[in-house]
């Protein structure tokens, strides 16, 4: 990624946020990188190297500021429009990928050559992947030293390190300090109970938008938007517990509190927070991108914090997606709820009114399903058995099209409803449910952000019968765009 010296340094003197997680800047006389919006006093030109990316930073030798707390920055999205694979790969590492994978294995699952992926990271991150997995189990682990209270063990294998020791030779060999260095005494031991974290995002960001689409799908006994915050139970790895997510518009960020018994289990939970409320979309790129369209432009301007809400759990979507395709919204939701509550375990430990995690595919491809229309048993369990036989089903393909096609190989997904899932499941930036042949003409001028095109045109978030003409009708034609 070609970073302007002159442009970064402008940036960095005006503390601009608009550049946070752009770039980092690392300082050669101290050997520290930082944010652009670092209060520190400006380090002299001539110490400053620019670097895409905190992975790059901390390959080049550079420690993270303890002021600044790069931990703390928005993921960089720009590089998302420019390379599929390197947002399909970074999406996997999130998951922890290359936690017990090789590259390698990595590049095969992405359909690349290793040698490939490496040379596309270094193009668009400045780094190599196992840097980056490494940077981000590092800046987890330093967030959780400064917002938790975690034991050193129990941050260790929260941030995906093996071993404790492991996890000290890493940190020392990074700050050149020991990790027990970075937390206040108060803050050292004492009983773990909810774990509350900062997860940034870059805006502006339509809070209201993303809750009032999560409230309309939300899954009776499972789901709750209530008071501005956005409340479910999870489960993953046979262990149960529940989320609370709110809004810190002030401090530019989201704030989640984590009820969950496995510490090892929370880069996925993080992960899956970050998918659900679309905290890696660079507004900035994406709405200048579709603003080209003259018909799309006022709506864009219109709705510039308007996001693409993600999912907890790909089978629920899926589900909820089929039964929207025989059924009314709110009867859809009626029936998740029933399934919930007639088939899900039950659930104790949560807020009030939230008592049940949602049934596996393995659950409902048994259960008699009794007191439920037909067509609409044949479709829950059809797609339910489909599930239960393929775990990696909701996992990215190699590009879009892959992941459609296998989308599409469940009987009752057709390509509409596996356009659906792949941009609410897979966060396919691109996938767009398009029902009856609208905006053809436009669609090659949206790309790669046809999901948000798609929202624009419809915000509840439903798949509409047709695309509303008003906002098509006079966009001129345009060549493909690159």
């Amino acid at each position: 990624m070609d970073l302007d010296p002159d442009l970064c340094r402008q940036a960095m003197l005006a503390r601009d946020p608009r550049f946070d997680g752009r770039f980092f800047t690392g300082v050669t006389s101290t050997g520290i990188y930082c944010r652009p919006i670092c209060p520190a006093r400006p380090p002299k030109p001539e110490n400053c190297v620019f670097l895409p990316s905190a992975a790059a930073a901390q390959e080049a030798g550079f420690r993270p500021c303890l002021r600044c707390r790069p931990e703390t920055a928005p993921d960089l999205g720009a590089w998302r429009g420019t390379s599929s694979s390197v947002a399909r790969a970074l999406a996997l590492i999130e998951a922890g990928a290359l936690d017990e994978a090789t590259v390698d294995q990595l590049a095969t699952r992405l359909g690349l050559g290793e040698r490939q992926l490496r040379r596309l990271f270094s193009t668009h991150l400045g780094a190599s992947p196992v840097a980056v997995a490494q940077t981000r189990r590092i800046l987890l682990a330093k967030q959780l030293l400064h917002e938790t209270r975690l034991s050193m063990v129990e941050i260790a294998f929260a941030s995906g390190f093996g071993s404790v020791r492991r996890f000290n030779e890493t940190f020392q060999a990074l700050f050149g300090r020991p990790p027990t260095s970075l937390r206040r005494p108060s803050d050292a031991g004492g009983e773990r109970t909810a774990l509350t974290l900062s997860l940034s995002y870059r805006p502006p960001y339509d809070w209201g938008q993303v809750l009032a689409f999560l409230a309309d799908r939300a899954i009776p006994g499972v789901e709750r938007v209530e008071d501005g915050v956005y409340r479910r139970t999870i489960a993953l790895r046979d262990a149960a517990g529940d989320i609370a997510v709110a809004h810190e518009p002030a401090r530019v960020r989201l704030r989640a509190t984590i009820n969950f018994p496995r510490i090892d289990a929370l880069p996925t939970i993080i992960a899956r927070l970050r998918r659900i409320f679309d905290l890696a979309a660079d507004p900035q790129v994406i709405n200048a991108a579709l603003a080209r369209d003259p018909g799309l432009q006022p709506l864009v301007n219109a709705r510039p914090g308007l996001r693409v809400p993600g999912a907890w759990d790909g089978f629920e979507v899926g589900l909820q997606t089929i039964l929207a395709r025989h059924l009314r919204p709110d009867a859809a939701r009626a029936i998740m709820g029933q399934l919930a509550h007639g088939y899900a375990s039950s659930f104790s430990n949560g807020p009030a009114g939230l008592e049940h995690i949602f049934p596996s595919p393995a659950a409902l491809a048994k259960a008699s399903l009794a007191g439920l229309p037909a067509t609409c048993v044949e479709a829950i369990k059809t797609f339910a058995t489909a599930c239960a036989a393929d775990e990696g089903l909701f996992e990215r393909g190699a590009d879009l099209e892959a992941s459609l096609a296998r989308l599409c190989s469940i009987p009752g997904i057709d390509l509409l409803a596996a356009h659906h899932i792949a941009m609410r499941a897979l966060r396919e930036p691109d996938a767009f449910p398009e029902p009856a042949g609208r905006g053809r003409g436009h669609q090659d001028l949206w790309r790669p952000w046809r999901a948000y095109a798609a929202l624009h045109l419809s915000p509840g978030g439903e798949i509409p019968q047709a695309w509303p003409d008003a906002h098509l009708k006079e966009a001129p034609q345009h060549e493909t765009a690159a």
